[in-house]
């Protein structure tokens, strides 16, 4: 397999000041260099006040969280915006180093579960790293690493006001002795939309606990987490979007969202011997209830998952390099109830396939064990890491419904049968092995080199083994397997940063829904890009941040699929734009720091036929911050001035059904915060 150039890219820094680029070691929890493709970010100072994950990941390349109703969205990291089967589990999210969920139990959307309002640290892991980090780790990670307590830090409050009704507090404490400190970080949100019967309230806690001690360190974090939405549908007809009337419209004011979720982790870190060690135990919880206005009925879904789990590693100097060894455990009790209320509006199939009643109703248990091994060894300008995971996953199905495609009752649908399969209990198990090698040589004068070649896995979701349609009864799935290879080089000075590299990625067992509504995964996908990314000081007080990808997203295989769909191989992936890019000049005027970004997006098909288009857009934005003095405090003004030019887009476009359908951007939208420390 070749590779081509890969990208290790950067991270945005203090103020006017150049960045410092810092990249993940063994875990998220530790950063040092490594060749490994990360970036860091500071979301108080990559996108201060940034109302949505949209905003705050515009500036990783490879990278497009793209934006749906309310706090909704999809997310791509070296990889098409995924949807339906198999969407889901293509990324890890982890918090402090922790998975916010199962292996086998991802949500989409989880994004707005990480407390991305406080003043922490993203780090964007681009590519597979199942070998460090586990299942769903397949095109890359995202990890929120919360901020340190530190007891002489003043405590904070920011509010914020926007267009559309938009209100925000942030408040920030801090406090402690000299073994032991505290930090407590709450943001609350009430926003409106300019969509009709559009908007959400949402509260988040983190209160992070350390303690240091003579023989042990102890940092504790307790997160939570409610969402409630009102959600709005897509809207239909060809750049729908660019009308006046339909962008405002919301042809599903009955749509909502409900999720909470709480999530409580302890890393313990200690010495025995010669080895550093650190044993973190967690313990999550989570539950979601939304109407799906998306399908024909409108079926109720309720789903939940509580979970405990232990993750360990050990590291030790040895013969002149580095060991690290590791294992964990992840136990999950999981739940799912469908229901309609109410016959199927539409044809006599649809009344006729999508009954009232209970669709689905099953519980499963999950237990996922793991162990790595890595090797670092150095020596004069080389280094090079050869490690290797092990996993295997085991699931429980318990079918709490009639099995089969009866109705609740038991009694059969026309037309062959009702859509929605229950599968009759069933237990499944997946074993996968991840490998990885990577070498970096630096070259003097702030320069590097690096290769990195490594498989990343996923084992199937509970979602996609269980919830089955028309005549499958056993969904067999595989785990999907991605191989990767990229080349990268990187240089640091005085005058700023720069990254450049390439890579190539294959991916099998694909998982998607077929043309007899079957979940496989017998699917294939080639995925190659370029990324760019500099961060070059101009003056002083100026620089100008950049970020660019190239891409192409490929299907390898032909077949019929679900909704009419007609893979052919060679044809690119739908939703996968060529190219995106952004780029940014900050500095000082009259004692304001300033910047303006601009974003864009290269246009992308909309179906697997390559059929339709969706032409992209560009977008201007405008940060603004000054620090004041009054009233015996230090004060700190902020204004964010997104979509300058006011331009007509679609934050996601999309074909199905026969229909060309958008969830529209908004136009100029102006943020005022005012922060005040006590």
């Amino acid at each position: 397999m070749f590779s081509l150039p890969l990208l290790l890219l950067g991270a945005l820094a203090q103020d006017p000041e150049l960045p410092t680029i810092r990249v993940l070691a063994q875990r998220p929890d530790r950063l040092l260099d490594t060749p490994q493709a990360v970036t860091v970010l500071r979301t108080s100072q990559a996108e201060p006040g940034a109302t949505h994950p949209n905003e705050l990941f515009d500036a990783v390349p490879g990278t497009w969280v793209s934006r749906g109703s309310g706090q909704e969205h999809l997310t791509a990291i070296r990889s098409p915006v995924l949807t339906g089967a198999g969407a889901c589990g293509a990324f890890l999210l982890l918090e402090n180093g922790v998975p916010i969920r199962p292996p086998g139990v991802c949500n989409v959307n989880n994004l707005f579960e990480l407390h991305t309002e406080a003043d922490a640290t993203v780090e964007v892991v681009r590519g597979p790293a199942s070998v460090l980090y586990g299942s769903n780790a397949l095109h890359g990670a995202i990890n929120l690493q919360h901020p340190a307590p530190d007891a002489a830090r003043p405590a904070s409050v920011t509010l914020w006001l926007g267009s559309d009704d938009y209100e925000r507090v942030d408040a920030s404490w801090s406090g402690g002795g000299s073994d032991h400190a505290v930090r407590a970080d709450l943001s609350g949100v009430s926003a409106g939309s300019f969509r009709d019967a559009e908007g959400f309230d949402q509260q988040k806690l983190s209160v992070n606990w350390r303690y240091s001690g003579r023989a042990v360190e102890v940092d504790t974090l307790l997160s939570a987490s409610n969402l409630n939405q009102e959600t709005a549908g897509f809207i239909f007809g060809n750049n729908a979007f660019a009308d006046p009337e339909l962008r405002r419209s919301n042809v599903n004011p009955e749509a909502f969202r409900d999720a909470s979720s709480v999530r409580l982790s302890s890393r313990i870190a200690f010495t025995a011997g010669p080895w550093d060690v650190q044993l973190t135990p967690f313990a999550r919880y989570s539950s979601m209830t939304f109407l799906q206005h998306f399908l024909p009925g409108q079926p109720l879904e309720e789903n939940g998952q509580h979970s405990l789990g232990l993750r360990g590693l050990a590291r030790r100097e040895l013969n002149g390099g580095t060991l690290t060894i590791g294992a964990d455990v992840d136990w999950a009790d999981t739940f799912l109830r469908q229901t309609q209320d109410g016959l199927t509006q539409g044809s006599a199939f649809l009344r006729e396939t999508r009954p009232p009643g209970v669709h689905y109703r099953y519980e499963a248990k999950a237990l996922t064990a793991a162990a790595f091994v890595q090797w670092t060894q150095r020596w004069r300008d080389w280094t090079v890491e050869l490690g290797v995971r092990g996993e295997r996953s085991r699931y429980r199905y318990d079918n709490l419904a009639l099995d089969g495609n009866t109705r609740d009752d038991g009694s059969a649908c026309g037309f062959g049968g009702c859509l929605y399969n229950r599968p009759a209990d069933r237990r499944d198990s997946f074993t996968d092995l991840a490998p990885r090698l990577s070498v970096q040589r630096s070259i003097g004068d702030g320069q590097q080199l690096y290769f990195r070649a490594g498989r990343g896995f996923r084992a199937p979701q509970v979602t996609e083994l269980y919830r089955l349609q028309r005549q499958q009864s056993v969904a067999d799935l595989d785990s999907e397997k991605l191989t990767s290879a990229e080349l990268g080089y990187r240089h640091s000075g005085s005058w700023g940063y720069l990254a450049l590299g390439g890579y190539y990625m294959s991916k099998r067992n694909f998982i998607f829904r077929d043309a007899q509504g079957f979940n496989v995964s017998d699917g294939r996908t080639r995925h190659i890009g370029l990324e760019l990314e500099t961060a070059l000081k101009l003056s002083e007080r100026w620089r100008l941040d950049s970020a660019l990808t190239l891409a192409r997203h490929r299907y390898g295989f032909s077949r019929s699929a679900g909704g009419g769909e007609v893979i052919s191989a060679g044809n690119e992936i739908d939703t996968a734009p060529s190219w995106q890019a952004q780029v940014s000049l900050s500095g000082e005027v009259a004692g304001t720091l300033a910047r303006l970004q601009w974003v864009g997006l290269d246009g992308y098909f909309l179906d697997a036929a390559n059929s339709q288009q969706y032409g992209g857009h560009h977008l201007l934005h405008l940060n603004l911050q000054r620090e004041l003095e009054g009233f015996s405090r230090r004060w700190q003004v902020q204004a964010r001035l997104q979509n300058l030019a006011n331009r007509r887009y679609a934050e996601r476009a999309d074909f199905a059904f026969g229909n060309l359908r958008y969830f529209p951007g908004a136009g100029r939208t102006v943020l005022l915060g005012l922060t005040t420390s006590f």
